[in-house]
């Protein structure tokens, strides 16, 4: 099915990431911007609203048939939930209660994390820190995909597996590339998450728990949503390794879409990335952007230049210490 990809490696450079340099030119231009950075008082209330949502809907599907439930685990809740794991990127930056509340953003994005069925919050923090700070570095960003993944999935059929499978490298590949210790917040997720599932089986059966765990997997693979995984970075244009997208999906995705203005300023909360772009339009207005995570996924999947090794990747200080 198709024509196999030609690339054959990652896109190798040896300069530093542009986030840096570029935040700083920002600054000194626009130095209101840094009035922008701080928590976002709405964020936890929208967030709990969501959770409790998804609460609600696990009590209304416990007497679905099995083909209802997964048909609204992937049209409604699955939604919710990948729109969760979106607030928990933004609480990794402590935007929901501030710097000087690190505690409560932790706690809080345990909470966020309930309806996901698994636990996840306090692990991606600990490895989106490296993200930002090493974005593209060799066995340090993890969000890299491996050779394996390159090598093989270079096909039509096959890229549209890996997307499907998603989910599962973007949650195991930390563990082969750059396995870090367990933390006791990674045990205090775990712990909270499992206990809270235990109590939805025990009051409603395994039908609500099939309901989210299923719906964060579908979700977080072959589905629009899912489009920021590749919209975000996945070099299609060479020399660019950041890309923005400024579609209608960033309303169900707290801005995540603005993603080279969040890489400019990760401590500004997602409602607020929008007039980052306002204020210094100079610096974004002239960039290559996505209009649709939609046609990024197909043209991901038909387009024989794009594959998972179409990414840049560099080798950062840390790792050569390694």
């Amino acid at each position: 099915m198709g024509n196999r990809v030609a690339r054959g490696d990652f896109e190798w450079v040896y300069t530093e990431q542009p986030h840096t340099q570029r935040r700083k030119e920002i600054l000194a231009k626009y130095p209101e911007i840094k009035t922008l950075m701080g928590p976002d008082p709405h964020l936890k209330w929208i967030v709990s609203g969501m959770v409790f949502t998804q609460f609600l809907a696990c009590y209304l599907v416990k007497d679905l048939s099995w083909k209802w439930i997964f048909f609204w685990a992937y049209a409604f809740g699955g939604c919710i939930n990948h729109s969760l794991t979106l607030a928990i990127h933004d609480i990794s930056h402590n935007v929901a209660f501030g710097n000087k509340q690190a505690k409560w953003n932790r706690w809080f994005a345990v909470f966020a994390n309930l309806p996901i069925g698994i636990p996840y919050s306090a692990s991606f923090k600990k490895y989106h820190i490296d993200h930002h700070r090493y974005l593209g570095g060799d066995s340090l960003d993890v969000d890299i995909p491996t050779d394996f993944e390159g090598w093989f999935f270079c096909t039509p059929l096959r890229k549209l597996l890996w997307l499907f499978l998603q989910p599962f490298f973007y949650s195991l590949r930390p563990l082969y590339v750059n396995p870090k210790a367990i933390t006791r917040m990674e045990i205090f997720n775990a712990i909270v998450q499992f206990s809270v599932d235990l109590i939805i089986y025990y009051l409603w059966g395994l039908k609500p728990i099939i309901y989210l765990i299923a719906g964060t997997i579908l979700c977080m693979g072959l589905h629009p949503i899912s489009g920021h995984f590749i919209a975000e970075h996945y070099m299609f244009l060479k020399g660019y390794e950041t890309y923005s997208y400024y579609g209608p999906l960033n309303w169900l995705t707290f801005n995540v879409g603005y993603h080279m203005e969040h890489h400019d300023f990760p401590s500004i909360p997602g409602c607020k990335l929008p007039m980052v772009k306002k204020i210094a339009a100079e610096y974004y207005d002239n960039l290559p952007y996505h209009q649709s995570w939609i046609r990024v996924l197909w043209d991901f999947v038909f387009d024989d230049s794009i594959s998972p090794y179409s990414r840049v990747k560099r080798k950062c200080k840390l790792a050569k210490e390694n």
